[in-house]
């Protein structure tokens, strides 16, 4: 997705992506996830995405992967990372969305799975309006798993579009940012 320069990602947890995508900075409201993250070389600081302990406009880009899903806020965190964007910077959310077949499975897990019970499944499109809201401009998107979560697992390669199972949604922010995302 182009994101270079330097990164934070939100809901870092044991920065298993963070430090395979080479984001230096990460905040996970876990001071265990936060040691695991550490260990891999990720600089982590405890803190919850509603209320960035960072200043503002100080990231190249802000990456959420799968974190909105498990957010009370989801305006809020979407606010806060267009906040510590700089300027022109990007937001990327990924997601697997509630009306693809994975969001779907996922859901009828919840009975089963207490990780998934706590989980709030959006579409591409409920997430580009809450982005849309916090300041930020959409302007592409990257897919993968568009086989079924019961088939055989295959290597697919990352196609421009929001449809498939997991989907990341790069947006960029605006100068400047909209009164609403200043008011936090």
């Amino acid at each position: 997705m182009g994101l270079r320069g330097r990164g934070l990602e939100v809901g870092v947890g044991t920065g298993w992506f963070a430090s395979r995508l080479s984001v230096e900075y990460g905040v996970d409201p876990s001071p265990g996830m936060l040691r695991v993250a550490r260990s891999r070389g990720v600089e982590a600081v405890l803190g919850v995405g509603e209320n960035l302990p960072f200043r503002s406009n100080v990231f190249d880009y802000v990456l959420l992967i799968v974190t909105l899903c498990f957010v009370d806020e989801p305006a809020a965190v979407l606010q806060e990372a267009a906040r510590v964007a700089k300027p022109g910077g990007a937001v990327a959310a990924c997601i697997v969305p509630r009306d693809s077949m994975w969001g779907r499975y996922y859901m009828e897990q919840r009975r089963n799975n207490p990780f998934y019970a706590v989980a709030r499944f959006y579409t591409v499109r409920e997430i580009e309006a809450i982005m849309r809201e916090a300041g930020l401009i959409v302007e592409a998107y990257s897919s993968v798993l568009r086989f079924p979560p019961w088939a055989e697992p295959r290597v697919e390669e990352p196609e421009p579009t929001p449809k498939g199972g997991f989907v990341c949604i790069k947006a960029r922010r605006s100068q400047p940012l909209p009164r609403a995302a200043l008011a936090r």
